[in-house]
């Protein structure tokens, strides 16, 4: 398992999953918050075209969890991202996230914009940035009277269980079928995969962004495009949508008949808004 140093001497692991074709390397950064990455797969099948470079987060995986929890903060480890970007001797970065995960991505290219190539956000939390509203509880609307919806959403109002990890991950199971438009065998499946941290998703919220970080997205020039699903009930789709208008160079794409995980729920329609995107970007780098 490859690993580097963070600035503060911290050891960080990452998968490394090669391309024969040794194309433009892209940094995949999961979300949950502090979900294990595996449920991202490769994406349904990037790595065919491009060298997978996946982090560990802090607390994840094979990274241990920080001293202190700010370190571990969404907004701080932006800073193990650009040490990251060293490590590999890029002169810049294709960062995909999503999710929670693309805080992180944000994270990254407010406070290093120079060294961004592109920027794709799946399915991102965009309230805390956008002033448009959410359109969350009209798209919920549509899906109750389905029995596995309507439990799962209740589940999810009802709060997380915090008494361990046992427990986070089992209000995170019973929540799952609100995150995919279908409840099928395969979106059932996929739901199992990737444990989540409670000490690292707490520690990722610990520290609130600055004030000015939409004012600072606007200074960005690097092309960024946001991804959302019709159907997604836990993000909505309006205020996704909205999120791209903060970057000078952002795009948004919209996936029909897909949920919070459009790789999965879609994935050729995924694979071709994604390809295209970094295919023109990394050209023009």
């Amino acid at each position: 398992m490859p690993r580097y140093e963070s600035s503060d001497g911290f050891a960080l692991h990452y998968d490394d999953v090669p391309c024969a074709g040794g194309a433009f390397p892209v940094i995949l950064l999961a979300g949950g918050a502090a979900r294990h990455s595996s449920y991202l797969g490769d994406l349904a099948g990037l790595s065919d075209n491009h060298r997978l470079i996946v982090p560990h987060l802090r607390g994840v995986g094979l990274t241990k969890a920080p001293s202190s929890a700010e370190r571990g903060s969404w907004w701080s480890q932006a800073d193990d991202l650009e040490q990251l970007r060293v490590h590999l001797a890029l002169e810049s970065v294709v960062l995909v996230a999503h999710s929670a995960g693309t805080r992180l991505a944000i994270a990254y290219a407010a406070q290093f914009p120079h060294h961004v190539a592109a920027l794709v956000l799946i399915t991102p939390p965009a309230a805390y940035l956008v002033d448009e509203p959410t359109d969350a509880d009209t798209l919920i609307a549509k899906r109750r009277g389905d029995s596995d919806f309507d439990a799962a959403l209740l589940a999810l109002h009802a709060g997380p269980q915090t008494s361990d990890d046992d427990a986070f991950n089992a209000w995170q199971q019973n929540s799952a079928a609100v995150g995919y438009a279908n409840w099928g065998e395969t979106e059932r499946s996929h739901a199992k995969i990737g444990r989540w941290s409670l000490a690292a998703a707490t520690a990722y919220f610990s520290v609130a962004p600055p004030h000015d970080l939409a004012t600072r997205l606007g200074e960005m020039t690097a092309p960024v495009l946001v991804i959302a699903g019709t159907e997604d009930c836990l993000v909505g789709l309006a205020p996704v949508r909205a999120l791209a208008r903060l970057f000078p160079s952002g795009a948004s794409a919209t996936i029909e008949e897909c949920g919070h995980y459009p790789w999965v729920e879609q994935p050729a329609a995924f694979r071709q808004v994604i390809d295209t995107f970094i295919d023109k970007a990394v050209k023009s780098t």
